[in-house]
């Protein structure tokens, strides 16, 4: 590189790079990086100059060359598409007039943290390192599909306003990262494309804002984590999509404000997931569906379910908090895609599975009421007989007071007229209690019946007697079965 050509500004930035020394333009080093297009030609650098710098650099015996700037002005475009860079790139609080140019670049490490641009290309690049796009400031789209980073990718705080309906506003499609993605505090207008991406540890988008109303905040597909995916006290506007994704830890909504009224706030289906964690906030605006998806543990407070969910197929192998049925019903109830039986049997399973048989009796009996919606009306008409008579068998003791009711009947109608006695010299004494318990009882008999025969009415009620005795005995049988199996 020729140094006469440069000004007195790149000449600092073109020593110090052979000694990886930094070059610190800011006066104040709190000074606001957005008002870049102020700064006068002391703290201007093309970027021609970097570039060059990067590609052919000097060399200086014993020491570490990397380029180091703060606080810059870099004029024209930083174009480094296919480009191979064996130094640190750290670049942080300057002002880009342009868009960097980094597409299909290979760079040992990238830091921009601070800095102020119009947007980043920067697609399919390879860092050896860490990416750190900590606080920047970016007026257009952030394109990082298909990169790859070896290290971790940070871009807390950061600012990303691109409200372009035909494309993301940061496209992180198909990213591989070696570690963890930290966003923590990030702002976004527009969407997130997260789709196919693989992070081999956690991504943090905690207290982070995402708005992009009516559409798809942020689009996670097939999106692999191997740690975590926390979302706590974000703020998201518009669809949070992970379908197909796999979270092999916790998808965590703690204190988060979901909205989207058009559509599904939440759409998490045909995922595997750890744990998914709903909790201490607003119930999500929008729907929640959650169809086919595997958790091995569903955090989901009563009060955070919306008004609209999808839960068909979901598979959980614990429910928390531990609440009493008549909290959890109301949620299956709300499922819009109607009666699911499945959704019932999950979760009569995670009550079972912790010993509250009484909570997985009502679960059963509110998935027999709500079938009963979907009979015809002679179905439906035999049902409410069943509810109001055994609790379809989920409630045993109450067959258990009709046949007491019963023969209580029985045996006062029948005290008051004694049936005739078939063979009277054979027959023994006649008691009404024990012809009542003789009608009533499909299996004992203690000789009553068969020695007399009522007449009118009166043998009418025997057989109505016969025929509910069926029905009470073989209920109460099958509920004590049920709770002695179950123990």
């Amino acid at each position: 590189m020729e140094t006469d050509d440069l000004t007195a500004a790149e000449l600092r930035v073109y020593r110090a790079f052979a000694r990886g020394a930094t070059v610190d333009f800011r006066d104040p080093p709190g000074e606001d990086t957005a008002r870049g297009a102020e700064w006068g030609p002391e703290r201007t650098v093309r970027a021609a100059v970097l570039r060059d710098l990067l590609l052919d650099p000097p060399r200086q015996d014993g020491e570490v060359a990397s380029l180091r700037l703060k606080g810059a002005r870099v004029t024209g475009a930083l174009d480094l598409q296919y480009a191979s860079c064996e130094h640190a790139v750290q670049l942080s609080d300057c002002f880009f007039e342009r868009v960097p140019l980094l597409y299909g670049a290979r760079l040992r490490q990238l830091d921009l943290r601070g800095s102020v641009l119009p947007g980043l290309d920067s697609a399919t690049l390879r860092v050896e390192g860490v990416l750190r796009l900590t606080g920047c400031r970016f007026a257009g789209p952030v394109r990082l599909g298909g990169a790859e980073v070896a290290g971790a990718l940070f871009l807390d705080r950061a600012r990303i306003a691109a409200p372009d309906e035909d494309r993301p506003a940061l496209q992180l499609n198909h990213v591989t990262v070696g570690d963890g993605l930290s966003a923590p505090g990030l702002n976004v207008l527009g969407e997130i494309r997260l789709t196919g991406a693989a992070v081999a540890g956690s991504v943090d988008l905690s207290e982070a804002r995402l708005d992009h109303p009516g559409g798809s905040a942020l689009d996670g597909q097939t999106l692999g984590v191997e740690g975590d995916l926390l979302l706590r006290r974000a703020q998201v506007s518009g669809r949070l999509g992970l379908r197909g994704s796999r979270i092999a830890g916790r998808l965590d909504l703690s204190y988060a404000r979901l909205s989207n009224p058009l559509g599904p706030a939440l759409r998490a289906s045909s995922c595997t997931i750890g744990e998914i964690w709903l909790r201490k906030g607003p119930p999500p605006t929008g729907g929640l569906n959650l169809r086919r998806t595997q958790v091995d543990v569903l955090f989901l407070e009563p009060e955070m379910v919306p008004d609209e969910v999808h839960l068909g197929n979901l598979v959980y192998t614990s429910l928390d908090p531990h609440e009493p049925a008549e909290r959890r019903l109301p949620m299956l109830e709300r499922d819009r895609d109607g009666y699911v039986p499945h959704a019932y049997e999950q979760l009569t399973a995670a009550y079972r599975r912790i010993g509250d048989d009484r909570a997985a009796r009502l679960v059963q009996l509110a998935k027999q009421r709500r079938h009963r919606g979907t009979l015809p009306w002679y179905g439906r008409l035999w049902g409410h007989v069943q509810d109001a008579a055994v609790g379809y068998g989920f409630r045993p003791l109450r067959a258990a007071g009709w046949l007491l009711s019963l023969l209580a009947l029985g045996s006062v109608a029948y005290t008051v007229h004694r049936p005739r006695a078939l063979k009277p010299a054979e027959a023994p004494e006649f008691d009404p209690v024990f012809y009542t318990l003789d009608l009533l009882l499909p299996v004992i008999s203690f000789g009553q019946e068969s020695a007399f025969a009522p007449a009118g009415w009166y043998r009418t009620l025997a057989h109505v007697l016969v025929l509910t005795g069926w029905i009470l005995a073989t209920t109460v049988v099958a509920g004590i079965t049920r709770t002695v199996s179950r123990q």
